[in-house]
Formats: C-alpha cells, structure tokens, sequence
C-alpha cells in the first residue's frame, strides 16, 4: 500500500512570471504506476500570497468542469491531453490577484496518493530581462562593435594612403 501511495508523481514549474492582462498556460503533468483510469481526477487549487484559504480553480473527471463562481470563473480553461499524462490549464486575463501558489493534484485509481504538483505565479507588470535577452543584447553589441572596429580601419587605411600619395606628389614636384 505504501509503494502505490508513492506511484503517482506529479509535475509542475516551481515558479513562473507573467505579465500583467496576458493568458497563461500552467503545464502539469503526471506519471503513474498503473494506466490511465476511466476515474482519474485532476484538481487545481489557488492560494493566495496572503495565505488565505484554498480556492477551486478547475475541476477534471471524465471531462472537464468549469467552476461556476470565484476569482476564475470564466478565466479558466481546460489545455490537457489525458492520454499525454498532461493536465493543464490555461489562464486568461491575469491579474495581481492572480498572484500566488497553483496546486495540480491527479488521482488515477489505484494511485491516489503521491507528489502534488505547485507552482509559484507571479504577475508583473513588464517582462524582466530575461538571460536570452541579455545573450542578444551581448551578441548585437558585438556585431557593432566590429562593424565599427572594420569600419575605422578601412578609414586608418584610407587616410595612410592618401597621406602617402601626397608624400609622392610633394618629394616628385620636389625633384
């Protein structure tokens, strides 16, 4: 009994960033020891930073169930594929008082116990720069910066030979 406890296992990012009035998609996956059951269910809750109490925000057994009231009522929809192990949603519209900890729990009897998926959500109002935009911001200055170093030595060259053709003119005109 112990070992079927610990056979579902589930997964989720630790932490996300989202900007503010944009939709997104909170990914959680599972794995269990048996297959998929005509009785797996998939809940997810939301506790604010405050630390209130859990709130439902979807509901999955057979098909899924919108909730009819609450802060997600109508702001969450269904973007899983049972037969992918993938139980996830996506939320429209976020708000700051979106902000806080989504759990993802999957039940697929037998397996009904196991790791609870949770994920930090933390909406922003600007995208912070990420490390792909420090990488392209790093490899564009570089580019500029020998587009520059060429373009400065095709003018050194430019100045030398002409200096030079002057020095010709000036020692010729001299004989």
């Amino acid at each position: 009994a112990l070992w079927l406890a610990a056979a579902m296992e589930v997964h989720t990012s630790k932490e996300v960033d989202a900007v503010n009035g944009t939709n997104l998609r909170l990914k959680c996956t599972f794995s269990s020891s048996s297959p998929v059951s005509q009785h797996l269910s998939v809940t997810w809750n939301f506790q604010p930073e405050d630390q209130s109490s859990h709130e439902p925000v979807f509901y999955y057994f057979k098909e899924p169930y919108r909730l009819p009231t609450g802060r997600f009522k109508e702001r969450v929809t269904w973007d899983g594929n049972i037969e992918r192990n993938d139980v996830s949603i996506v939320i429209w519209n976020l708000q700051p008082t979106d902000n806080g900890t989504f759990t993802c729990q999957v039940k697929n009897p037998p397996d009904v116990g196991g790791t609870i998926g949770e994920v930090r959500l933390r909406v922003v109002q600007k995208v912070h720069f990420s490390e792909i935009h420090f990488l392209a911001v790093a490899i564009g200055s570089a580019c500029v910066l020998m587009i520059i170093v060429v373009i400065v030595v095709i003018i050194c060259r430019h100045h030398r030979k002409n200096a030079q053709e002057k020095r010709i003119e000036v020692a010729d005109t001299e004989l």
